[in-house]
């Protein structure tokens, strides 16, 4: 018969051995929970050529699971947006990067979005950043003439919007995309935020009027001005950079530089409310408003008008100094509407 000595040793030791199975149970529990919350879904409309890099590196040094959603072609930033107003109730989505900031807003007026300011973005202008938190923007794309050297001599290159309605050029040989759609767009409504509503509407249709060429996008300009069907049109940055930088005989201009300035349409990354993975998308907006993903943005050329100074800029873009259009981007995206209700009865017919 066991002591009663043994028998409370063996007790001693049989409650020890169960204290550490508990706590190692606990603890492996605990792990899976952490890992499971170590996640981040995020939705970009930023071409997935991009944007994949730069998420891929976040998840290695933070060693959160990226899950990343990009958008389709045909979509376009809508789908996604769509998508994110219908997840509302329910979000899967934890952050929304956009290349540009009309839609971004949108989600902001229709509740999807959250506030956060990151400390990471006390560099950028205050003109970059929602007054409470609900977006941060940075680099990204301005609107630009192409010239055609060899059509254009240096001294008579456009240097205003209102060159466009000017006779000193014949209006078919002048190139705009479509302007109910994309950039040509968010440009629309910041000329009607910032010229007002019954002026904005007088220039394009003197636009229209004048014959100008109306082409189906930004890389149209762009081939028709290097192919010299065009001397000259609007489009954007990273269009126009392309024809530079592939030796076309072209010349990049930032109209209004002495007036209004040319539109920035930078990037924006917003918190989605109700994330469930809020400590891991805070973590990941921190990295990809910083200056270090801006300068990645850059190097690779789909920045390239950053927000702030850089180590090294854009090579071959001229970009220091360029006065941007002092306008609000909110005020932009409450012109759309009725901006793309006369874009589309001036120009389509």
């Amino acid at each position: 018969m066991l002591s009663l000595n043994m028998q409370k040793r063996r007790l001693i030791i049989l409650l020890g051995l169960i204290l550490v199975g508990v706590l190692i149970l606990a603890g492996c529990s605990h792990n899976n929970e952490t890992m499971k919350a170590r996640e981040v879904v995020i939705y970009t409309s930023v071409d997935q050529v991009f944007a994949e890099p730069i998420l891929k590196e976040f998840e290695q040094q933070s060693k959160i699971k990226v899950k990343a959603v990009y958008d389709v072609e045909a979509a376009k930033t809508t789908g996604l947006v769509n998508r994110l107003i219908a997840e509302k109730d329910k979000p899967q989505a934890d952050i929304f990067w956009s290349s540009e900031f009309v839609q971004t807003i949108l989600l902001q007026e229709k509740g999807v979005l959250d506030t956060y300011k990151p400390a990471a973005a006390a560099d950028i202008p205050s003109s970059f950043k929602e007054k409470d938190g609900y977006w941060t923007a940075f680099g990204g794309r301005a609107r630009v003439f192409l010239v055609n050297t060899e059509k254009v001599a240096a001294a008579d290159y456009p240097a205003s919007l209102q060159d466009m309605n000017s006779d000193k050029w014949p209006a078919e040989r002048i190139g705009m995309p479509y302007p109910m759609f994309g950039t040509t767009a968010t440009h629309a409504a910041a000329l009607y935020a910032y010229m007002g509503e019954a002026e904005a509407r007088s220039y394009f249709q003197n636009l229209q009027k004048r014959g100008i060429r109306i082409v189906d996008g930004n890389s149209v300009v762009r081939d028709m001005v290097v192919s010299g069907e065009l001397d000259w049109g609007i489009t954007d940055t990273d269009d126009a950079d392309g024809a530079v930088k592939s030796g076309a005989r072209v010349a990049i201009i930032y109209p209004d530089q002495s007036d209004m300035g040319t539109l920035i349409v930078p990037n924006t990354v917003a918190l989605i409310k109700g994330a469930k993975n809020s400590d891991a998308a805070r973590e990941m907006i921190e990295y990809l408003v910083s200056k270090e993903v801006e300068q990645k943005l850059t190097d690779v050329g789909f920045i390239q008008i950053p927000c702030r100074e850089l180590d090294s800029m854009p090579a071959g873009l001229p970009v220091s100094g360029v006065k941007g259009m002092s306008i609000d981007f909110a005020a932009v995206y409450k012109a759309q509407e009725s901006a793309k209700r006369d874009m589309a009865e001036i120009f389509v017919r």
